[in-house]
Order: C-alpha cells, then sequence, then structure tokens
C-alpha cells in the first residue's frame, strides 16, 4: 500500500511497512504516539520538491478542487505506476475516481485511510528529516495566505477599500459644496439679491455670476446658453431696479473666483459619482441592484470592508447606522429603531409610514443574501440582486393593495356598494335664530339687584346650616 502526502513544500509518497496493524482503525493512533513507532508502519519512498510558490498554490488549488496536478502526475506516472498491483491510499474520493479513470491506478479510500493520514501528519517532522519547524511554519502561513485569496477569488477590482474612499469623499464634496454656494448666495446677494429668487439652481445660479459679473452687465449679456428666454427675461428686469449696493470690481472677482471653485467641485463630484457607481458594480452588482449605489457604498464603509458586512445578520444590516438610537432605547427601555442606513433605500422611501417596517426588515433580509453572494460567489451578474428586489416590490404591493382594502371595505374582500336609497328631508328654515339681540332690554330696576343680590348672600349660610 502506497500513500501520496502533499505537504507545504513538496509531494512525498510513503510506503506502508505493516498492513495488518492498519486494520484495528480504533487503535491505529497508538501506532503514531512517537516517531519510533510511526517509522515501523510507514518509510519514505520518493519525494518532489516545489520551485516556488506559485507551483505550491497551483497544486494545492487542484487538490482542493479534486483535480490531478501536473506534478503529481508526473510522481504517479514514475514511481507508482512500476508497481501498478499495489494499491494507492487517498484522502479525497473524488480524486482517486480521477486517478483511477486516467491513470488506471487502483485507489482507496476509507476510515484507515483517513486515521492513517492523521497520523502521519501528527509525526511528520519524524518521517521526512531536514524540515525545521520555524521555516515550514512561515512557508504554511505564506501558502494559507495565497489559497485564502484564491478561494476568495481576489482580484484587484475586487478591492472595496476604493468604494469606502470614495464615498467618504462624495460625502465631505456635499457639505463644502452646500457652505461654498451658501457664501455666494450670501455674497453676491448684496450686490444684487433678486437673481437668488429668480433662479433656484446652485449651479446655474453660479454659472450667471460668473459669466456676468456686475448685475449692469446683464442687459448687454446673453446668457441664453445657460437659462431658458423667459427667466433670462426676468433676470434682465430685476437688473435694472435692482435694490442691491453698488460693489467695486475687486470685490467681483473674488465672486466670480469663488464661483469657478463651486462649478469645479460640482464637475468633480459628478465624475467621482460616476467612478463610484462603476466599482458598485463590478464589486457588489446585486447589493447595488438592491439598494442602490450610495447606500450600498455606505454599508460597507459602515462595517469595513464588504467581507465584514458579508459576516453579518439581517437585524444588523437592518440598524446599520443606527447604533445611538438603538443602545439609548434600549437603555430607556422604550420602541428600538427599525431602520438605519437602509432607509434611504428608495424601496423604503417609496413605501407608506406604516409599512416602512416591515418592508425594511424584507429589504435587509434580502440584501444580507446579496451581500453574502457579492463577497463569497464567483459569479458576478447581477441576476440573483434583481430577482430579490422584484420578491420585495411584490410584497410591498401587496401591503399597499391589503391597506386599501382594510379602507374601504372588510379585510378579505373588496367594500360592496349598496343600493342607493335617498334618505334625505326637507327642511323649513328657522328665522328665530337670526337676531342676536335680546327680546329683553338689560336695563334692569333697582329693586331687582338688591333682591339677586340678597338671594346670593343666603346661600351660603344655608349650606353651612345643612352641615351642621
Amino acid at each position: 500500500l502506497n500513500i501520496v502526502v502533499w505537504l507545504v513544500c513538496l509531494f512525498f509518497l510513503l510506503q506502508v511497512l505493516n498492513e495488518k496493524k492498519l486494520q484495528e482503525v480504533d487503535s491505529l493512533w497508538k501506532e503514531f504516539e512517537t516517531p519510533e513507532k510511526a517509522n515501523k508502519i510507514v518509510k519514505l519512498k520518493h519525494f518532489e520538491k516545489f520551485q516556488d510558490t506559485t507551483e505550491a498554490l497551483a497544486a494545492s488549488t487542484a487538490l482542493v478542487e479534486g483535480k490531478l496536478s501536473k506534478n503529481l502526475k508526473k510522481i504517479l506516472k514514475k514511481i507508482v505506476a512500476k508497481d501498478a498491483h499495489e494499491q494507492l491510499a487517498v484522502a479525497d474520493a473524488k480524486l482517486g475516481g480521477v486517478i483511477k479513470d486516467k491513470l488506471n491506478l487502483s485507489c482507496i479510500h476509507s476510515p484507515m485511510v483517513t486515521e492513517l493520514m492523521r497520523g502521519i501528519r501528527s509525526q511528520i517532522e519524524g518521517l521526512i528529516t531536514g524540515l525545521p519547524s520555524r521555516e515550514m511554519a512561515a512557508m504554511c502561513l505564506g501558502l494559507a495566505h495565497s489559497l485564502s485569496r484564491y478561494k476568495l477569488k481576489f482580484s484587484p477590482d475586487k478591492v472595496d477599500t476604493m468604494i469606502i474612499q470614495a464615498i467618504s469623499l462624495l460625502d465631505d464634496l456635499d457639505k463644502e459644496l452646500n457652505n461654498y454656494i451658501m457664501r455666494c448666495r450670501e455674497w453676491y446677494g448684496w450686490h444684487f439679491p433678486e437673481l437668488g429668487k429668480i433662479i433656484t439652481d446652485n449651479l446655474t445660479y453660479c454659472k450667471c455670476v460668473q459669466k456676468v459679473g456686475d448685475r449692469s452687465n446683464f442687459a448687454s449679456s446673453d446668457v441664453s446658453d445657460i437659462l431658458p428666454e423667459e427667466i433670462e427675461e426676468d433676470v434682465k428686469a430685476a437688473a435694472e431696479i435692482s435694490m442691491g449696493t453698488e460693489v467695486s470690481e475687486e470685490d467681483i472677482n473674488n465672486i466670480i473666483h469663488l464661483c469657478d471653485q463651486v462649478i469645479e467641485i460640482s464637475e468633480y463630484r459628478t465624475q467621482l459619482y460616476d467612478y463610484l457607481k462603476n466599482r458598485m458594480m463590478a464589486i457588489a452588482p446585486n447589493l447595488t441592484v438592491m439598494v442602490g449605489e450610495l447606500v450600498g457604498a455606505r454599508l460597507i464603509a459602515h462595517a469595513g470592508s464588504l467581507l465584514n458586512l458579508a459576516k453579518h445578520p439581517a437585524s444588523t444590516v437592518q440598524l446599520l447606522g443606527a447604533e445611538k438610537a438603538l443602545f439609548r432605547a434600549l437603555k430607556t427601555k422604550r420602541d428600538t429603531p427599525k431602520f438605519g442606513l437602509i432607509y434611504h433605500a428608495s424601496l423604503v422611501g417609496q413605501t407608506n409610514t406604516k409599512n416602512k417596517g416591515k418592508i425594511s426588515r424584507m429589504l435587509a433580509a434580502k440584501t444580507a443574501l446579496t451581500i453574502r453572494y457579492d463577497a463569497l460567489g464567483e459569479d458576478t451578474s447581477a441576476e440573483m440582486g434583481a430577482e430579490n428586489r422584484l420578491k420585495v416590490e411584490t410584497r410591498l404591493r401587496l401591503l399597499e393593495e391589503r391597506g386599501i382594502r382594510r379602507i374601504s371595505g372588510t379585510g378579505k374582500a373588496l367594500a360592496r356598494t349598496d343600493k342607493y336609497q335617498n334618505k334625505s328631508e326637507v327642511k323649513i328654515y328657522d328665522p328665530s335664530g337670526d337676531s342676536t339681540l335680546p327680546a329683553v332690554s338689560k336695563k334692569r330696576k333697582i329693586q331687582e339687584v338688591e333682591e339677586q343680590d340678597a338671594e346670593v348672600a343666603v346661600k351660603p349660610k344655608k349650606f353651612k346650616a345643612e352641615m351642621k
């Protein structure tokens, strides 16, 4: 019986010396308690060293997938083929089937082989001399990292660090743009305050100020490429009767320079958004289809990476971004929040207030599935995301229809239209309520007033007498 064992730096072939002791599977571990006992069971027959880490990675990935690598094929042809009458012990039944088909060698896979492999690995240093333990540990760690990257299909296109940086920069640009635009409107508003009410779009406002400058130039300037014809006429009419103060040319130049900055940052923001959209479709296409590129990127940035996000359960994905509200609710024993960053998804936004919690819970469950598929799956298509989004949309439609049914009629069926019967009665107008003046004069005699005062004074005395 021959055994092929794969190690970090080499393939080696062992021959079993005493096959009778292999029959007792339960007590086989006792034969590998010490290196001396292990050498009485098996001995080294041949070994083949790997040239570099790339070759070792190729051999290990082939074994993991149950395939026959080139190096292993050469070893089996040279050594084992000579002893074709003997059996070859393999730890993987799938690999044994491949060896049997391609090389016509008799392979065996059983619990005995599993125990034998475990014993050989426990005494590997005694069976193969000349392998320092420290170097073996370093080689094992390096190959383990390479194999993990291969299993996760690691590539530069899958780096989610770029997404985290891009979405953070996009948020910073939005804040800076808001500050710059607010300052520009306020600054130029001293000179031409009416322009801010006529032009509501910020970018168009800055382009007009950049092109014209002083308000007196609006009458002779052509801004038809920026503004529609009607708004252009309103701006020119307002410039002639403006109540703004006069400013110097130096002030106008500084305002124009600020407008240049706003326009440049706006153009760069558009370019950055397109870049983020493309990266999200490359790294997490199903997540992008489910919640959109902005919400998906914020979820990845909040979790730290796509792999970390894939480890979160659906309930955590639902509340990502609302941690403060969650712990505050738990501390004060109040209702916990129903959604975090996922609230900004389009599916939650188009839901009425009553069903937002239900839809966010279902969307989080489907989103968690798509995140794991994007992080750990081999397929790069967005079909799964589209299917799950359709399920959530169908559920949303059912909830809305159920609400309409409850409003219009019973919960199970639509409202029935009863036969119309006119039950109105003819009412006669009562003119007595028209006049607000009292029928009796407000003037009272002195005697009546005195009599009423006397009655009021007597009542408390009667009450006290009753109490006694």
